[in-house]
């Protein structure tokens, strides 16, 4: 069966701001902060050497949305370069991580507006959705403002916690190769973002060319605003964002503003990458083809509202911490079958072997009960294929 295609509208500026906002808000807001209180000092070392691991795996990713540039990313590299059953583990892997990832965002959100309950997460997940079921050029514009105030936030963050601090927290205390491995791990997800560049390979010009300079110019940029944020965090001597409600005194009412528009854009970008493997396994038929249709507006509704339910529902579990672990574990997972999809192509590409490398490696240091809970995901997501694809 033939399926109605997506427009390509993103240019390299669009690109990027789709990658940066994809990841800046949990990234800088989030996974820096909680690890800053798990690793201490490891984490200063952890930003850049995570930054390195995003690279290799962000050049096999390039590699092959410039081969294959077609909505649904590893999902459809994996089912064109391997098999079915590692193309379905990929989406199915994606799907599970990049929700638990907007679920983190939606509760960040409420973070900041210090507010209780499941009430505000779920309305931020349907104001963004609602912009997402506009249409992609519209969603480019806001995404565009939404990063613009959070990288305002950091950049002051990190001015005003310089110049109320008298001396800097020693770089090199108490850390030990373990906690930075940990915090590596940890940090990873905190550049995926490029991805979001990848699933969306066809609405992107000339994708061959356009997508592997976005992704490298979006890691970048978020190594940069990560060491602004974890600079910041010495300056003052704690916890990044203070131990109430996630806010220092430096910065105030800017960060806070920032950290929200930041948690927004993040919850907007995995929304719209979200959809796009579902629209692609709804293509291939290991989910519903309703999900594959496309609305007047040449948007796929239907696997957008899928997305935006799932996302609310599981803010509803109210533990920022383990969506963030959560989504980690299953991001290494995910890489790790894009860098095999990479070497079925081309064997000789140093950079997937890299990243196979350090997904595997990088795994054994997410927690046990974490693993346990993704296998069992994983394997429920399988049962789903065989018996979905057998009946339907």
């Amino acid at each position: 069966m033939q399926h109605p295609v997506l427009k390509r509208e993103l240019g390299l500026g669009g690109a990027i701001v789709t990658g940066l906002g994809s990841i800046i808000g949990t990234g800088a807001f989030v996974s820096i902060w909680i690890a800053s209180g798990m690793w201490g000092d490891a984490v200063i070392w952890a930003i850049p050497l995570a930054g390195s691991v995003a690279v290799f795996n962000g050049l096999s990713s390039a590699f092959l949305a410039g081969r294959f540039p077609v909505a649904g990313g590893t999902y459809e590299y994996g089912y064109q370069t391997l098999n079915q059953w590692f193309g379905f583990s990929a989406g199915w892997l994606f799907l599970l991580a990049k929700t638990a990832s907007a679920a983190t965002a939606a509760l960040g959100v409420a973070l900041f507006l210090r507010a209780n309950g499941p009430l505000v997460p779920i309305v931020a997940v349907a104001a963004v959705t609602a912009m997402v079921l506009a249409g992609l050029r519209r969603t480019a514009w806001l995404n565009t403002t939404l990063l613009a105030a959070s990288t305002v936030a950091i950049v002051w963050f990190a001015a005003m916690s310089t110049l109320q601090s008298d001396e800097f927290s020693n770089l090199v205390t108490e850390w030990s190769a373990a906690d930075v491995a940990a915090a590596i791990a940890f940090l990873f997800v905190a550049y995926t973002g490029y991805g979001r560049i990848a699933t969306l390979g066809e609405e992107v010009k000339d994708p061959d060319v356009i997508i592997p300079r976005a992704v490298i110019i979006t890691l970048a940029i978020a190594a940069i605003l990560y060491m602004l944020v974890e600079i910041g965090g010495r300056a003052v001597g704690g916890p990044l964002w203070g131990q109430d409600a996630g806010i220092v005194d430096a910065g105030g009412t800017v960060v806070a503003v920032g950290a929200i528009a930041a948690m927004l854009g993040v919850l907007l970008n995995l929304i719209l990458g979200l959809s796009r493997v579902w629209l692609a396994m709804g293509r291939r038929g290991d989910m519903p083809g309703a999900l594959a249709r496309l609305d007047r507006r040449q948007q796929p509704a239907a696997a957008i509202l899928v997305s935006a339910v799932l996302v609310a529902a599981l803010t509803l579990i109210g533990d920022i911490g383990l969506a963030w672990s959560f989504s980690a574990m299953t991001v290494l997972l995910y890489y790790g079958l894009t860098n095999l999809s990479a070497l079925a192509v081309s064997r000789k590409r140093i950079t997937a072997w890299l990243g196979l490398l350090s997904c595997l490696s990088l795994s054994f240091f997410v927690p046990q009960g974490v693993w346990l809970t993704g296998i069992a995901m994983l394997a429920l997501g399988l049962i789903w294929k065989t018996g979905y694809t057998r009946f339907a």
